[in-house]
């Protein structure tokens, strides 16, 4: 069982602010995720490759050709605001 110093350091790295309550439970949670870390490392690796997914995965991206632009209509035909030619968007800085 991690004591509550412990939980409190693993709260205060994640940017959490826990109740005492809070700590309590996470902290019997934790200790529960720990152990079965502890079981998992008793798995023999021996002679299997780091690998970076399960999953033998390939890339499934599209060539990049050039194509025509979006007609300007189109690009614009979702927007909130427009004025015709541009989207239009609330102003975020006050001009001088």
């Amino acid at each position: 069982m991690l004591g509550e110093q412990e939980i409190r350091k693993v709260a205060l790295l994640a940017r959490l602010e826990l109740t005492d309550a809070e700590v309590v439970a996470f902290g019997s949670q934790l200790s529960e995720l720990l152990d079965y870390v502890a079981i998992l490392n008793e798995v023999d690796t021996e002679g299997v490759e780091p690998m970076a997914h399960a999953v033998e995965q390939t890339n499934v991206f599209r060539d990049d050709a050039p194509r025509p632009p979006l007609p300007r209509e189109d690009a614009l035909a979702n927007a909130p605001k427009t004025d015709g030619k541009f989207f239009r968007v609330p102003a975020i800085l006050d001009a001088p």
